[in-house]
């Protein structure tokens, strides 16, 4: 298992660096379009709809015309709108449960989570846009949160964060990996090469109190993406969202914490 998630992760790795240092936007894009209707199929099944696979079709065909036929520059009403789902309806969910699984409220509920899905894909390409550099410094936020998180909880974790959601994660691990955000990030904002990374820029702009309630804002949006998609896999009774990535699960288990985070950062960055 160990050889199987090693292997797959040093291809996703060399997927990861052949795009962004290709220079090429169609390329990323094409890339991009591929994850996305990967995410799209996973979250159909994680939502028991019947046909998964045409769902995902329609959604990508969105995907790809927005990106070509669309301009990016001006999505920031989408990335608003992606907001207000997770602090109106989705971050709420995890509070009050989901609604029965072939109800009314669990199609309305599943076409809400795919808007949220498109609009974390749109923000990579906005991003990518911006620079392959600024793309990973947003990205990387939510690494670090999970890494520290995941170490923390190893070896601190006594009190259960969201037990009847995901028993595993601890309110020391959210905390530690909270605390390792504000950690590396304020210390990238000290070299002059990475002064056009989004920490940075957060930094120079609303000084450290800013920088540190960004920062928090952001992880803590994480933990509710990656929680809001636990509490999907338990109630399909399934342990991942697909096999697609062979050791990691499916795609949207790599990406759950990125769908609530990265629409937010643009916001952010819209108005640094």
């Amino acid at each position: 298992m160990l050889k199987t998630r090693i292997i797959t992760a040093v291809i996703l790795l060399a997927v990861l660096l052949s795009v962004l240092f290709s220079q090429s936007f169609i390329f990323f894009a094409l890339v991009a379009a591929a994850f996305f209707g990967a995410a799209a199929w996973e979250c159909f099944r994680l939502f028991q709809n019947r046909r998964p696979v045409i769902g995902a079709i329609l959604w990508s065909v969105a995907f790809v015309f927005i990106v070509f036929k669309g301009d990016l520059s001006r999505v920031n009403l989408l990335f608003g709108l992606c907001a207000a789902v997770w602090v109106f309806r989705l971050t709420p969910s995890l509070v009050v449960g989901l609604p029965e699984a072939g109800s009314v409220n669990n199609r309305l509920l599943n076409g809400i989570y795919g808007i949220a899905i498109l609009g974390c894909f749109l923000a990579i390409a906005v991003l990518f846009q911006h620079s392959p550099q600024y793309l990973l410094s947003v990205m990387a936020l939510v690494w670090i949160a999970d890494i520290g998180a995941y170490f923390s909880g190893k070896a601190f974790g006594r009190h259960k964060l969201a037990p009847s959601i995901s028993p595993g994660k601890s309110w020391e691990g959210a905390i530690g990996g909270w605390l390792a955000v504000l950690m590396i990030t304020a210390a990238t904002t000290l070299y002059p090469a990475l002064a056009d990374t989004f920490p940075a820029r957060v930094q120079m702009k609303w000084g450290w109190a800013g920088f540190a309630a960004v920062m928090t804002l952001l992880v803590a949006a994480s933990i509710v993406g990656d929680l809001f998609e636990s509490q999907l896999k338990r109630r399909a009774s399934m342990k991942d969202s697909s096999n697609l990535l062979p050791g990691h699960g499916g795609v949207l288990d790599r990406i759950d914490a990125l769908i609530p985070t990265l629409p937010l950062a643009i916001l952010i960055d819209s108005w640094l």
